[in-house]
């Protein structure tokens, strides 16, 4: 429950979306790179591992919305508050808050698959840009590495994969996600992910899509998500 602070960064692997490129970032209207979504959220689980190891890594729930960009260089301070049985954290930057999110230990099962467009699977190997995800963004908590199990911001890495192979139309943001864990996953294991969309709508920020996400890996359920992004920014 202590305040916790990182300088933000892109990993290269995001250049491949070219919001967090500064030529991207700037077509879209913004000063220079904006930091992704899952890395910003691998800054808010820091406060959730270390209050509760890895059974929230095994079991944990996370609701995370983004309300504004950081930018490469941006120190983001994680200020936790406890709610109940839940910890809230918000990231800022210079006293603004650009992300929040809740984090709560298991509350239930997960919602039942939800009918909707179904996506082509994603099958991957966690290995390469998974490994050690949260350490090379900046996350220093080393009980991923200790336990040999990947970071929980894969799981919404993973869906942004999807999001960026099969939906999204140019540059594009991912805007929330709500994640359920159900096991970890060893580092190398075998995982598939299994996406619908069962909303597409439109806001003045552009065309966005919701999803629901579900990720297996070594033969067993790992995670549920409720994933959000803008496909297609306005012009």
């Amino acid at each position: 429950m202590e305040t916790w602070a990182v300088i933000a960064k892109n990993l290269p692997e995001h250049a491949r979306n070219r919001i967090h490129t500064d030529d991207g970032a700037r077509e879209a209207g913004y000063p220079a790179a904006l930091v992704a979504g899952v890395t910003v959220y691998a800054y808010l689980t820091h406060v959730a591992a270390t209050t509760w190891g890895l059974d929230w890594v095994r079991g944990g729930v996370a609701d995370v919305a983004f309300r504004a960009p950081v930018l490469a260089g941006d120190l983001v301070v994680c200020h936790p508050t406890e709610v109940d049985t839940a910890l809230e954290v918000a990231a800022t930057v210079d006293g603004d808050t650009r992300a929040t999110a809740r984090f709560a230990l298991a509350d239930g099962a997960s919602p039942a698959v939800a009918d909707g467009e179904q996506l082509a699977p994603l099958h991957v190997t966690l290995t390469e840009e998974w490994e050690g995800y949260g350490r090379r963004a900046g996350d220093d908590l080393e009980l991923y590495d200790e336990a040999g199990v990947v970071h929980p911001a894969v799981w919404p890495a993973l869906a942004n994969s999807v999001v960026h192979q099969q939906l999204a139309r140019g540059s594009w943001i991912h805007t929330r996600s709500r994640v359920r864990h159900h096991h970890a996953a060893p580092v190398g294991a075998q995982a598939t992910v299994e996406a619908a969309v069962i909303r597409r709508f439109g806001t003045r920020a552009g065309e966005r899509a919701l999803l629901d996400v579900r990720i297996t890996a070594a033969d067993r359920l790992v995670a549920v998500l409720e994933h959000e992004a803008i496909v297609s920014l306005a012009r």
